[in-house]
C-alpha cells in the first residue's frame, strides 16, 4: 500500500533554512506552491502551511511544480521578496536537480535547446500563442547508471536507467523535464513528457509513483547580509532503489 503524494497528509513542513528574512523548506511532491484554480480539488498549499507553522506570513519568491519535491524558498517580508525574485529573475541564483531518466545518459553535457511557452487553454486563453520559442539551457552531469533485467520495451529485453544532475541555466516553464525528454530520457514519473511503460515499470517494482525530479540545491548571495547562502538536500532514497 502506498501513500499518493497528491494527497499530502496535515503534517509540519521540514524547514531546512531559517533566519530573520527567508525561510526554505523541503516541499513534498504532490503540495502544491499556493492556491490555483487550475486544481480546485487541493486543499493544502506549502505557503498557507508554512505561514500557520512559523505564525506569520510569507511570500514566494520562485516556484516548483506540484510534482517536483525539494528546495522551496520564501521571504518573510515584501522588501526581501522584491530583492529576492529579482536574483530569480537575473539568474543570479544557481540552481542544482536530481533526476531518475531512462536509458544511459553520457558523462556530462549541456542541453541548448529553445522551448515554446506551455499554454494553458483555459488560464492562457488569451495569450499571444504564435510567440517564438525562447532559449533554454540545461547543464548535466551523470552519476549512476543501472542495467535492470526486465523487458519493458518491446526494443530491448534489459531496461537501463541513470541518476542524473540537472543545473538549469535559465527557468522555463517545465524546462528540465521537457528538455530530458528532447534528447530521449524522459524523467520516471513524468506523466506528460515521460515514457508510460517506464512509469509503470517504476510503480509496480520500486513502488515509485510520482515524478523522480527533486531541487536539491540552491545557492546565491543573501538579499539583505550579503554572505552566501548554500541550501542543500541529498538525493530522495526512493530515486536510488533501482541503483541498489
Amino acid at each position: 500500500m502506498h501513500t499518493d503524494p497528491a494527497a499530502v497528509t496535515k503534517k509540519q513542513l521540514d524547514i531546512i533554512y531559517q533566519d530573520e528574512y527567508l525561510v526554505a523548506i523541503d516541499k513534498p511532491a504532490g503540495l502544491l506552491v499556493h492556491r490555483s484554480w487550475l486544481a480546485a480539488e487541493a486543499r493544502e498549499f506549502a505557503m498557507q502551511m508554512l505561514r500557520d507553522q512559523i505564525g506569520q506570513h510569507v511570500y514566494p519568491v520562485h516556484r516548483l511544480d506540484r510534482p517536483t519535491s525539494g528546495i522551496l524558498l520564501f521571504a518573510l517580508d515584501p522588501d526581501t521578496a522584491r530583492a529576492m525574485s529579482e536574483r530569480f529573475a537575473s539568474r543570479e541564483v544557481r540552481k542544482m536537480y536530481h533526476a531518475v531518466v531512462r536509458g544511459y545518459v553520457t558523462e556530462h553535457g549541456q542541453i541548448d535547446y529553445p522551448l515554446k511557452e506551455e499554454l494553458d487553454k483555459v488560464a492562457d486563453k488569451q495569450a499571444q500563442r504564435d510567440k517564438p520559442a525562447q532559449s533554454a539551457v540545461t547543464d548535466f552531469m551523470c552519476l549512476r547508471q543501472v542495467e535492470l533485467p526486465y523487458q519493458v520495451s518491446t526494443r530491448h529485453a534489459t531496461s537501463r536507467y541513470s541518476l542524473v544532475q540537472l543545473s538549469p541555466k535559465t527557468g522555463r516553464k517545465h524546462q528540465l523535464r521537457r528538455h530530458l525528454a528532447h534528447i530521449r530520457h524522459p524523467i520516471i514519473g513524468d506523466t506528460s513528457h515521460g515514457d508510460g511503460r517506464h512509469n509503470a515499470f517504476f510503480r509496480s517494482h520500486f513502488d515509485s509513483h510520482r515524478l523522480l525530479l527533486c531541487a536539491t540545491g540552491l545557492e546565491f548571495n543573501h538579499p539583505v547580509t550579503g554572505k552566501e547562502v548554500n541550501l542543500r538536500l541529498p538525493v530522495p532514497e526512493l530515486f536510488l532503489r533501482a541503483f541498489k
